[in-house]
C-alpha cells in the first residue's frame, strides 16, 4: 500500500467533508496541497487572481447550500490576503475551512521571509484557529476545524507548514468520522409554555424575522394567521419571508420601507424570529420582546427582552402555535396592511417620473427592469452601498431566487466574487452580480476568472463614478462630499478585451434590450450603466438625530425612494382586508 502525505490526507478528509472546490492562488508552501489536489478525483483547485476572491467564493458557497466549503492561501502575504474575505464568512454564519500554509516549521520565530503567525491573526474572525505541527496532530486537527466551522457555523482556520504537508502520514494515525450537518434544537417545554401565555395575553402581536427564519416559512405564515400578526424583516429576512406572505408589512433598519418601524412600536407583543438585528434605534425600548434564536449568544444582545428562547425558530414555531388560542381581532394587522400599502404608494414615484428622459439613468429603474428580466430561481449578488438599497427596494422574492451580499460585514468588492462561487455550484443556473463601479473596480482583476472558466456570471455594473453610499453618510452628517468621485474608464470595451460580451448603455430607453441581451448570452457578460450620481435622495429635512447618524430615531427612512413591485404586493393583500 503506498505511503501517504500529510497533504494527501488533508486533501482527502476535505472530500470526504464534502468540500468538492479549494480557491485560492498557488505559491511555494501550498505546493504539496495543491498537487494532491491536482491527483484527487473528487475535489477541484480554482485558481482566482487574488485570495480575498477565493475566501468571497468559498462562503458564497457555503451561505448557498449550507454546507462546508474551503479556501487556501500561501504563507504570510498569500493567506494574510484570505482575512477579509473570511470576515464575512464568520459574520455571514458560512461554515468554510480555511488552509493557511506556513512557512518552514523550522524557521517560524525567526523573522523568515514572509513570516507571519496566521493561527494568530485568525482568531477574531474564526470559531477555530490552529498550527499544525506534526505529522502526528493528522487528522485530528482538521476533523475539530471541520466541526467548528460546520458546527458555528462559521469559519476554521487551520495553518500547515509546507514541509510538514510534504511529509508522511505516520502508521499510527487512523481514520476519524466527520459530521457535518447540523441537528434540530427546540426550547423546552417551560420556555415554549412561557411565549404561549404571553401570545395569549397579548392583543397585538407583531413578528419581525431574519436569516434565522430560513426554512420556516410555513410556520410564520401560520403562526401570523394564528395570532393576526403583521410580519416585518430585517434585510437578510427578505428572501425567506417576504414571498407569499398576506402579512408583510416591508422591512425596518437603515435600508427599510413600508409599515415594519410602525408596526414594531405599536404592538404590546414583539416576537424577534432568527434575527441579530443591529440598529437597536429601530427597536422599541417599551414594547414586551421576545427574541428566538438558535445562537444563544444573540439572545439579548441589542435591546432588553421578556423572554429570551434558545431553539431554532422553525421547530420553536411548531411547538408554539398548537399551544396559543386564536386570535379574531383583525383591527392592528388591517390597519399596518393599510399603513404599508400607503407608505409604498408614495415611494414608487422616483423611478417610474420621466424616467424614459432622464439621462444619466436612474438607478432605481434599472433595478426595476432587472428584477423583472431576470430568472425566477436567480442568485443575485449584491455589493456593499447603493446596490443593497437597489437590491433592498426592488428585487422581488418568491421563494427560489437567493440574495446574497456582506450585508453584515460590509465589505466592499464582494459581489463579483461571491457570483465566482455561486456560478461554481450551478453552472446552468443564472447568476447576476449588482456590482457597484466601486467595489467592482477594487476587484476587477477577478473579473478574468470568468474567462478563464467560462463562468456564465453577468455582470451589471451600477456605474456612477462614485462611492454613493459614502457620499450619502458624509451629506447626512453635514459634511461636503469628498474623496467619493471616480474617473471610470469604459467598463464593457474592458470586457471585450477581456473577450467577455461587453455592453454600455447610457440612455434609459436602451436599458431593458440591453439587459435581456447580456442575460441571454451564453457565457460571462458585463452590463456598464451609466447611473446618476445624483440618486441619493436624501429625506427633505435633516435632524438632529440624522447629523448624529444613520440612525432615525423617528424612524423614517433613511433613502426615499422607489419599491419597485413591492406596492403591488401589499395591495394584493389588502384584498384580505375588509373595506370601512
Amino acid at each position: 500500500m503506498a505511503k501517504q502525505s500529510i497533504a494527501e490526507q488533508f486533501v482527502d478528509v476535505l472530500a470526504r467533508a464534502g468540500v468538492r472546490r479549494l480557491y485560492g492562488v498557488v505559491g511555494d508552501s501550498l505546493n504539496p496541497v495543491v498537487d494532491a489536489v491536482r491527483r484527487h478525483p473528487g475535489i477541484d483547485w480554482i485558481q482566482v487572481r487574488h485570495e480575498e476572491t477565493a475566501a468571497f467564493a468559498a462562503g458564497a458557497e457555503a451561505q448557498l447550500t449550507g454546507r462546508l466549503a474551503a479556501c487556501a492561501g500561501s504563507c504570510g502575504p498569500g493567506n494574510l490576503h484570505l482575512i477579509n474575505g473570511l470576515y464575512d464568512a464568520q459574520r455571514s454564519s458560512a461554515p468554510v475551512l480555511a488552509l493557511a500554509s506556513h512557512i518552514p516549521s523550522s524557521e517560524i520565530g525567526t523573522g523568515f521571509f514572509q513570516e507571519t503567525h496566521p493561527d494568530r491573526i485568525y482568531a477574531e474572525c474564526s470559531e477555530y484557529s490552529e498550527m499544525i505541527t506534526s505529522p502526528g496532530q493528522m487528522p485530528r486537527v482538521l476533523q475539530a476545524a471541520i466541526q467548528h466551522a460546520v458546527g458555528g457555523p462559521g469559519v476554521a482556520v487551520v495553518s500547515l507548514p509546507g514541509d510538514v504537508a510534504a511529509q508522511e502520514v505516520p502508521r499510527t494515525a487512523y481514520e476519524l468520522t466527520t459530521t457535518v450537518s447540523r441537528p434540530l434544537a427546540r426550547p423546552s417545554d417551560v420556555e415554549v409554555a412561557q411565549l404561549a401565555r404571553m401570545v395569549d395575553e397579548a392583543e397585538r402581536v407583531t413578528l419581525f424575522c431574519g436569516r434565522g427564519a430560513a426554512g420556516a416559512h410555513p410556520e410564520v405564515m401560520a403562526f401570523a394567521e394564528r395570532v393576526k400578526a403583521p410580519v416585518g424583516h430585517a434585510l437578510r429576512g427578505k428572501e425567506h419571508i417576504q414571498y407569499d406572505n398576506p402579512y408583510d408589512v416591508g422591512m425596518s433598519g437603515l435600508l427599510g420601507y413600508g409599515a415594519a418601524y410602525e408596526a414594531m412600536h405599536e404592538c404590546d407583543l414583539l416576537i424577534l424570529l432568527g434575527t441579530d438585528f443591529p440598529y437597536n434605534a429601530f427597536l422599541p425600548q417599551d414594547v414586551r420582546t421576545v427574541q428566538v434564536d438558535i445562537r444563544a449568544e444573540h439572545l439579548g444582545r441589542r435591546t432588553r427582552l421578556d423572554l429570551a428562547v434558545w431553539g431554532d425558530v422553525r421547530e420553536t414555531l411548531r411547538c408554539l402555535t398548537p399551544l396559543v388560542r386564536e386570535k379574531t381581532d383583525r383591527r392592528f394587522l388591517n390597519r399596518m396592511l393599510r399603513q404599508h400599502a400607503d407608505a409604498l404608494e408614495g415611494k414608487v414615484r422616483a423611478y417610474t417620473r420621466n424616467v424614459e428622459r432622464h439621462v444619466p439613468i436612474h438607478p432605481e429603474y434599472v433595478a426595476a427592469i432587472l428584477d423583472e428580466e431576470a430568472a425566477d430561481d436567480a442568485v443575485f449578488t449584491v455589493d456593499t452601498g447603493m446596490c443593497n438599497v437597489w437590491a433592498a427596494r426592488y428585487l422581488t422574492p418568491n421563494g427560489r431566487r437567493r440574495v446574497i451580499g456582506s450585508f453584515v460585514h460590509g465589505s466592499m468588492a464582494n459581489a463579483l466574487p461571491q457570483a465566482i462561487g455561486a456560478q461554481f455550484l450551478d453552472r446552468d443556473r443564472q447568476v447576476v452580480s449588482m456590482s457597484g463601479d466601486g467595489g467592482f473596480s477594487m476587484l476587477m482583476g477577478d473579473f478574468l476568472t470568468l474567462v478563464q472558466y467560462d463562468l456564465p456570471v453577468k455582470v451589471v455594473l451600477f456605474n456612477n463614478s462614485s462611492l454613493g453610499m459614502v457620499e450619502l453618510e458624509m451629506m447626512v452628517s453635514g459634511l461636503p462630499a469628498h474623496g467619493t468621485a471616480y474617473h471610470n474608464p469604459d467598463f464593457a470595451a474592458i470586457a471585450e478585451a477581456a473577450g467577455v460580451k461587453g455592453v454600455r448603455v447610457t440612455k434609459p430607453k436602451h436599458v431593458r434590450q440591453a439587459l435581456r441581451e447580456v442575460l441571454a448570452h451564453d457565457g460571462p457578460a458585463l452590463l456598464d450603466v451609466v447611473t446618476d450620481p445624483n440618486a441619493l435622495s436624501i429625506p427633505p429635512k435633516i435632524t438632529a438625530e440624522q447629523v448624529t447618524g444613520f440612525a432615525l430615531s423617528a424612524g423614517k427612512m433613511v433613502l426615499e425612494g422607489g419599491v419597485g413591485r413591492m406596492v403591488q404586493l401589499a395591495r394584493s393583500n389588502l384584498r384580505n382586508v375588509p373595506r370601512p
